[in-house]
């Protein structure tokens, strides 16, 4: 049941914005994002990276590209997001964040609204907007969570994983009331495994939280993966039948053929100027 808030009229944006989010570093998370954007391109759907690890960015560096604009320059107002865009693989389009700039670990209530419109503006030609957050519970990683439809959590089967992905749900569940939320569980070494995995954080969510999150699938652990890191190439562009690239192309199959879930946020555009509007109240 859609909500209307207020007396405000709510117009769906037709891009399914998603959220690549974890609460431990090291579980792959930003490779996943950039094979499954290509995956996503390889299925005829336009899809656009935002690189949301703020002054640690890494996707350029996966793909080994060498963009002259990134998103320091989108928000100081030097550049549009447009002229910030990178194509990668495949006619991904990305918009590569800064590495090692501190001011970009917070950002200010200006830069996010310079974000919203830019992304406002490109946002309308893509199918997909795939966020790739940074780990953990800082405030930007929640900040790009909360303005996110859907929110894919990527764990392994680690227990400091599954600790933290149980710790980053349990925020934006308790303090940003989010409800919906899929698992996807890394470097597996079998199906049974990732089943296993996500059992376990589903037993602990349900207990404590009230909740239930979604299976998503599972990615196993892949010898070709570090081989693709070191030639600066997507994996499923280098090893398409390998193990883990037909796992990802299930995932990827999966959001293409499903009916996405009704936001109950009005969409990017709405949500990010009611969280603004918050944040500058």
């Amino acid at each position: 049941m859609s909500r209307a808030p207020g007396k405000q009229q709510v117009i769906q944006d037709s891009v399914r914005v998603i959220s690549i989010t974890s609460g431990k570093g090291g579980v792959g998370k930003t490779n996943i994002t950039v094979n499954l954007a290509y995956l996503l391109t390889k299925m005829k759907k336009k899809t656009l990276i935002l690189d949301a690890d703020m002054g640690l960015a890494n996707i350029d560096v996966i793909l080994g590209l060498t963009p002259q604009y990134n998103l320091f320059h989108v928000l100081n107002g030097e550049k549009t997001m447009k002229e910030a865009l990178i194509q990668g693989p495949g006619g991904i389009m990305i918009l590569p964040s800064a590495s090692g700039i501190q001011e970009m670990s917070d950002l200010s209530k200006g830069q996010k609204l310079t974000l919203l419109d830019e992304l406002r503006t490109v946002s309308r030609e893509m199918d997909f907007l795939l966020i790739d957050t940074a780990a953990g519970i800082a405030g930007n990683v929640m900040y790009f969570n909360m303005a996110a439809d859907e929110i894919i959590v990527v764990a392994s089967p680690e227990p400091t994983s599954l600790t933290d992905a149980y710790a980053i749900i349990k925020v934006l569940h308790q303090k940003h009331a989010k409800k919906y939320f899929r698992l996807l569980v890394n470097m597996v070494r079998d199906p049974r495994e990732g089943r296993e995995v996500y059992q376990r954080l589903n037993q602990a969510t349900d207990r404590f939280l009230n909740l239930n999150i979604e299976y998503l699938g599972y990615i196993l652990r892949d010898e070709k993966l570090p081989e693709a890191v070191k030639q600066q190439e997507a994996f499923t562009i280098l090893y398409p039948n390998s193990p883990a690239s037909k796992c990802l192309l299930t995932v990827a199959e999966k959001l293409c053929n499903e009916q996405p879930m009704g936001s109950d946020t009005g969409g990017i555009s709405f949500f990010w100027e009611r969280i603004i509007e918050k944040d500058c109240g």
